[in-house]
């Protein structure tokens, strides 16, 4: 049954006309412009916290992006698919092509899934500051503020601009809504628990995610945090199983976030009304 503004699941966008999307060939080619900011933030970024950003090369000091002296990889491999230093040749930042794999399979998927394009522009931005995120937490478990914060404000910006465009309002409302009551929940964890509770930078995370998922409605926004606590939960078992980790350790929930955030939005594109 649905009451007052609420909408049926999958329905928080109404999935737009083949007309009134941009060209989805241009979105992917346009996405390989960015692939080489996407790694350099993920590099400059995983490193351990009280750390100064990264720059350059752990082992060589050359400079993200640049060709080393002896020339041994052209300029930009650091920054490439190759993930290698143009200098020393050693690897810097995430594993090679696991940026560009996931950035291209996520920026097809949202695509896919049909959303009014306005909201699809708000989505890329949001996954496009995800990638970093979810590499940054897998290898250092830290979120920085200089990407939770500039994926939270876009995002919501961009489904405020949206509404203006001619989708429903109600959805913003709840996006606003859904996304400061998660990461406030999220925070409370960290008061009363302490190193118990989810850390702060999950808690900012949880801004955009929230919002994300809210747009779509309140059922997306169960599932979504459903997926996330089911997936951690169900890989820290098989991870203590396998002995890979303590009972006393903590993985990152950043990328489960993510991954909850990523099924909310892809089912809402295909669940069909009422």
């Amino acid at each position: 049954m649905i009451t007052g503004n609420e909408r049926p699941i999958g329905t928080g966008s109404t999935p737009a006309p083949a007309g009134r999307r941009p060209g989805q060939a241009g979105k992917l080619l346009r996405v390989l412009l960015v692939l080489p900011l996407l790694r350099r933030a993920a590099a400059v970024h995983s490193v351990a916290p009280g750390e100064p950003w990264r720059t350059g090369c752990p082992r060589c000091g050359t400079p993200l992006g640049a060709a080393g002296p002896a020339g041994s990889l052209p300029p930009m491999a650091s920054l490439s698919p190759l993930a290698r230093c143009g200098g020393c040749g050693a690897r810097v930042g995430p594993p090679p092509f696991a940026v560009e794999v996931v950035a291209v399979a996520a920026l097809a998927a949202l695509v896919s899934a049909g959303h009014p394009w306005p909201v699809l522009l708000a989505l890329i931005w949001w996954a496009a500051w995800m990638v970093p995120l979810v590499f940054v937490d897998l290898a250092v478990h830290r979120l920085p503020d200089r990407l939770t914060y500039p994926a939270a404000a876009g995002t919501w910006a961009l489904l405020g601009a949206a509404v203006l465009l001619g989708e429903p309002s109600d959805a913003w409302l709840r996006a606003v809504i859904a996304g400061t009551g998660v990461a406030a929940l999220f925070a409370a964890t960290t008061l009363v628990f302490g190193a118990r509770g989810f850390g702060l930078g999950d808690a900012k995370l949880a801004l955009s995610v929230g919002a994300v998922l809210g747009w779509f409605g309140w059922p997306m926004v169960l599932l979504g945090l459903l997926v996330a606590f089911v997936g951690s939960g169900g890989v820290a078992v098989v991870l203590l199983v396998a002995r890979r980790i303590r009972w006393t350790q903590q993985l990152p929930f950043g990328p489960f976030l993510v991954l909850g955030a990523v099924v909310g939005v892809l089912l809402a594109g295909r669940l069909p009304a009422g």
